[in-house]
């Protein structure tokens, strides 16, 4: 683990489709704002976009542990099967607005022909500035690390499985989809 490392969880959920009928970025990349909410009662917005460089970017609204997030995930791996996102996310807190980093992860491995497993693996980290305002506030990092990660790691395991059916539905409707062309 990295000392700024605040969170690191992942878990497992069943998508009852066949591997190749899985397609992660085009799941996230098009994903409605409804069903980004259906997938945890944190989640507020959700929208996508393109960065300068044209890297495809998940822009995402969330409150964990009473506090507002605002995440600007950069795509910097694209597979069907396997989809990483990095962002700078704003946290609002009761002290101000600060800055983290966070890796999300999410892949599927095949289990048999029909049924796929699903991780969803998030990292959070401190960044310099985050950790220069907990020090002016007398917060020691081990402090705050202790008390964000019950809040992160509960967000994380309930959303796994809605984001699994979710993206289960995508691909049985791309299935459907393919078949009637």
């Amino acid at each position: 683990m990295r000392d700024n490392q605040i969170v690191d969880s992942s878990f497992t959920a069943i998508i009852n489709a066949p591997i190749e009928k899985i397609d992660i970025p085009s799941w996230c990349f098009s994903l409605p704002e409804k069903e980004y909410q259906g997938c945890s009662p944190a989640h507020i917005a959700a929208g996508f976009t393109t960065a300068p460089d044209g890297t495809r970017m998940s822009i995402n609204v969330e409150t964990i542990g009473g506090s507002l997030m605002v995440q600007h995930y950069h795509e910097t791996l694209g597979e069907k099967t396997h989809l990483i996102l990095d962002s700078d996310s704003d946290v609002f807190t009761p002290t101000g607005r600060v800055v983290i980093h966070v890796t999300w992860e999410l892949s599927v491995k095949a289990l048999d022909k029909d049924r796929c497993e699903f991780t969803n693996r998030v990292q959070s980290f401190a960044t310099d500035e985050m950790l220069a305002g907990l020090d002016r506030q007398g917060i020691p990092f081990e402090v705050f690390r202790t008390q964000r990660q019950p809040m992160s790691i509960a967000h994380n395991k309930g959303e796994t499985p809605l984001f699994a059916a979710s993206i289960e539905r995508f691909a049985l409707l791309n299935q459907q989809s393919s078949k009637a062309a």
